[in-house]
């Protein structure tokens, strides 16, 4: 039986959807104001990872995966008045580059990608629900703040306690909020940021109150999963609770989920550290693949370190995986032969999505193809390690089409290595050995491995 980590209850548990027929899951996706970066490409493969799987068990048209993406927000405002650009094109240029990278990384798009903008109508019946019920109230400025005491069960998810937030807390000159932990739904309309009309007047919504009435909206009042970022536990995921709560009477979310945060070099990665990157940056280096395959490397609750290394250690990874399905194109993804692999594969994965040892079966799986003598054993080996690697949206490619896409750095270009390894070949078949052994090491400093065998010479890059 699958399990999940629920940091809820801080333990691993069996995962018993609410409706088996119906698994529902919510993700916190991106806030669109500029490049996704390392730390939202984790998100983004960690719960499409999640998604896959749960499609696995209880079958792809019994679960709704929905991540929503913030497009109204005080640093989208921000960033729009720096570059004198209207809001719209600004969240629409962006989302169109994080499809961009999602596309690139093999992420599958969700069910449902709801945009805050498109679900105003649901954020302030939510809110005035809230105010209706005592849990919020109108301030004297035109605001309207989460009334936090009111809720019982504030803390739960994140192991903190009122008494000591309230400690570390203090109220801003200009805030009319009667308690320093009270946080705000409703902001009353500045002059010159977007505002829609509500009951408090002119005003647009606070962060956490998007989440709530979007999740709802989609997957309705109780849902199975809530996934994200583990830097949005608190105090995002812990204001979505107290404001769903309050407002429908029901228990939120069964399993909250969350993955670890990505470091550098053993450091946070940071602006402000000049150790930032975005997707963009790394995939001017590497394969969109081995970005993918490195992010599944770590449990997805650990942390993530970037480093160089560690991608030329994911990219020599696929680089094993992909060779053992050379010449295998015509096999189709399968469960084929011996299902071991199949069982253990399923045993990794239904203990909290444990990546890093799912990974470990695909090199058995590649060992086996590598050392079989029966053909029709090695296609079957082929089939089950295409049928597992998709599960995590690995090995979907062509060998050569890995093997041999283009270089990212200064590396020749497909034709012309074809171009060398013709020449090498007219110089073999003259036994022109000095002039095969030129072109086999020009190309090797090029960062091209050259293999001769039965049917040829084949080649890959470094």
């Amino acid at each position: 039986m699958l399990q999940i980590h629920n940091n809820l209850s801080k333990r691993k548990e069996p995962f018993k959807p609410i409706d088996p027929a119906d698994v529902r899951m919510y993700v916190c996706g991106m806030t669109v104001y500029d490049m996704c970066h390392i730390g939202h490409a984790r998100v983004m493969v960690v719960f499409d990872v999640v998604y896959r799987y749960l499609c696995e068990v209880f079958g792809s048209d019994h679960v709704t995966y929905v991540r929503n993406i913030t497009d109204i927000d005080d640093k989208i405002i921000q960033r729009a008045r720096e570059n004198d650009e209207g809001i719209d094109s600004l969240t629409g240029r962006y989302i169109d580059e994080m499809n961009r990278d999602a596309e690139a990384l093999g992420v599958l798009h969700p069910n449902q990608e709801p945009r805050a903008t498109g679900h105003m109508q649901q954020i302030i019946d939510m809110i005035g629900t809230l105010v209706d019920k005592g849990y919020a109230y109108a301030a004297d400025n035109g605001d309207v703040y989460y009334d936090v005491s009111r809720f019982e069960h504030y803390g739960r998810l994140s192991g903190k306690h009122i008494e000591d937030l309230r400690a570390g807390e203090r109220i801003a000159v200009d805030e009319a909020k009667q308690d320093p932990l009270d946080f705000v739904l409703w902001k009353a309309a500045k002059a010159d940021e977007p505002a829609w009309d509500s009951p408090w007047g002119k005003g647009r919504p606070g962060w956490h109150i998007e989440c709530s009435a979007m999740s709802t909206h989609c997957l309705g009042h109780h849902f199975d999963i809530h996934g994200g970022g583990l830097d949005l536990q608190f105090p995002h995921h812990e204001n979505e609770i107290a404001q769903s709560e309050a407002a429908t009477g029901e228990t939120f979310v069964n399993v909250w989920m969350h993955n670890g945060f990505v470091r550098v070099d053993e450091e946070k990665m940071s602006k402000s550290l000049g150790n930032f990157f975005t997707i963009r940056d790394v995939l001017q280096q590497y394969a969109p693949e081995v970005l993918r395959y490195f992010i599944l490397s770590s449990h997805y609750r650990s942390p993530l370190n970037y480093s160089d290394q560690h991608l030329d250690n994911a990219k020599a990874a696929l680089t094993t995986l992909y060779t053992a399905l050379r010449g295998f194109d015509d096999v189709a993804p399968a469960i084929s032969g011996d299902t071991s692999y199949v069982e253990r594969f399923r045993a990794a994965m239904d203990d909290d999505f444990n990546t890093p040892e799912a990974q470990v079966i695909l090199f058995e799986l590649a060992h086996e193809i590598n050392k079989q003598t029966d053909p029709a054993a090695a296609r079957q080996a082929v089939a089950t390690l295409k049928y597992l690697g998709a599960l995590l949206g690995l090995l979907e490619q062509s060998p050569e089409a890995f093997l041999q896409g283009e270089s990212a750095g200064e590396g020749p270009d497909s034709a012309a290595i074809e171009a060398l390894i013709q020449q090498r070949t007219e110089a073999r078949a003259n036994k022109d050995w000095a002039e095969s052994d030129r072109i086999r090491d020009l190309l090797r400093e090029q960062g091209v491995i050259l293999e001769d065998g039965p049917g040829g010479t084949t080649w890959r890059r470094v």
